[in-house]
């Protein structure tokens, strides 16, 4: 069964400095989860991020680092990760103006291939994670699904993200059955709406997203880690929204 864990991102705003880090951590394990994702982390040595994890009794399941470091960085991001024991890394998300198109799809996969070529040789893999604009259609299909089609010409993974999915208009459990073999992460974040019917991010089991069949689908792939993540809490307190995510998710067996 995957492993439940926190993206960091929700907690960005207190992952700033090594105290706060320490802190946050603390919390985050006391809610019962077990392994993170770093992302936007404050400029805090690598090794002291490894130690404060390790004091937590927490797994660095996996990073997202920015696309303009993995292509000009590659070995210093490859450093930290064998440091951190690592093996899974995503880019969060590249440039949209530059490469939402057919000829923009084929550069990045041009330039993905070196970038996951020397992460395989460490034994780290790569995923693209998803925003709701890759479900815009170019010649008749998604630009998400052309990237699909083209993913194993360069051994790269997705990293869907549920809310994502769904605001895009499209549905996560097709998405999970079709990507799940090369999924070892997936983002779990639910969606709602407001009262003036604006879409929001949500606390899992606390919007509209159907959990039982996205779950069950899940459940049928290799996926490790599932990755809790609300980008926005909308002035609610994110260490709560993360703890109600925690139970309502405990309730499917998951931990």
């Amino acid at each position: 069964m995957a492993i439940l864990g926190v993206q960091m991102f929700t907690l960005r705003e207190f992952t700033q400095n090594e105290e706060d880090l320490a802190a946050t951590l603390r919390r985050v394990r006391d809610m019962g989860y077990r392994s993170i994702q770093i992302s936007a982390f404050g400029p805090i040595p690598a090794g002291r991020i490894q130690q404060l994890c390790a004091d937590m009794d927490l797994d660095i399941a996996a990073t997202h680092v920015s696309w303009d470091r993995l292509q000009s960085e590659l070995d210093l991001v490859i450093e930290e990760h064998l440091l951190w024991d690592c093996r899974h890394t995503a880019v969060g998300m590249i440039p949209p103006e530059q490469y939402l198109s057919r000829r923009g799809l084929a550069q990045f996969l041009v330039e993905a291939e070196p970038v996951i070529v020397g992460l395989q040789a460490a034994g780290i893999s790569f995923s693209y994670h998803n925003h709701h604009h890759e479900f815009q259609h170019f010649d008749g299909q998604t630009w998400l699904q052309t990237l699909l089609q083209r993913a194993p010409d360069i051994k790269l993974n997705l990293e869907l993200d549920t809310h994502w999915i769904v605001a895009g208009g499209a549905d996560p459990v097709d998405w999970i059955d079709k990507a799940g073999h090369c999924m070892p992460l997936l983002h779990l974040k639910d969606f709602c709406l407001d009262s003036k019917n604006r879409r929001r991010f949500a606390a899992i089991g606390q919007g509209n997203l159907n959990w039982v069949d996205i779950l069950a689908e899940a459940g049928k792939h290799p996926i490790e880690y599932y990755l809790v993540e609300q980008d926005n809490c909308y002035g609610e307190d994110p260490f709560e929204c993360l703890s109600q995510s925690f139970e309502f998710l405990s309730g499917f067996g998951l931990s």
